[in-house]
């Protein structure tokens, strides 16, 4: 590896710190604050590691750890769209695109070539190693408004049958046991409380 090849992945570092000032809709469980993307990559990273036996194919936990830690990087050109807000998604996939190509082309070639596929395969969600990481990707969210009394669920004024139509295909299709548990949760936040006598 020659030196301008550590210089550039030095830029990519220095880069992707910004990643950390990304903040997104999702409450810590804590309520203290909202996570930030860095935060949400990382957290995605340990879910992947943990919960791999619940992937729905055979999955290397590796490649689904390298899709976890890079997919949400382009938000750094991009920024976070929340999900529940679906008139803020206009144009985000190109704008994420181009955020690809500028940020991973930061990198030498050959990882850019590397970090690039991994992020338009995980993006594709047809292998079995991005259909975990989106099924994580998805889970994560509802089990952070499941332990905040609803978070963006309530924040975004979702319905019930809204989180199952949007989480339940990328979570079942990935990781069908994660579904099952996602499903009570959200069930068991929308359930309408009992009518006093």
């Amino acid at each position: 590896m020659n030196p301008s090849d550590l210089e550039r992945q030095l830029a990519f570092l220095r880069e992707i710190d910004r990643l950390k000032g990304i903040v997104r809709l999702t409450p810590l469980i804590d309520r203290s604050r909202r996570e930030n993307s860095a935060e949400h990559s990382w957290h995605l990273a340990l879910y992947a590691l943990v919960l791999a036996g619940h992937a729905a194919g055979t999955v290397d936990v590796l490649r689904v750890v390298k899709m976890l830690l890079i997919h949400d990087i382009v938000e750094i050109d991009a920024g976070d769209v929340p999900f529940h807000v679906p008139s803020t998604h206009a144009g985000q996939a190109e704008r994420e695109r181009l955020a690809a190509e500028r940020i991973f082309g930061l990198l030498p070639d050959a990882q850019a070539a590397e970090f690039r596929d991994l992020w338009f395969e995980f993006e594709a969600a047809e292998s079995d190693d991005a259909k975990f990481a989106k099924a994580l990707d998805r889970f994560q969210p509802m089990l952070h408004n499941a332990a905040t009394d609803g978070g963006t669920w309530v924040e975004c004024e979702v319905t019930l049958e809204q989180v199952k139509s949007r989480c339940r295909p990328p979570i079942e299709g990935g990781a069908p046991a994660l579904w099952t548990v996602a499903a009570q949760f959200a069930e068991e936040h929308f359930r309408e409380p009992p009518q006093e006598s």
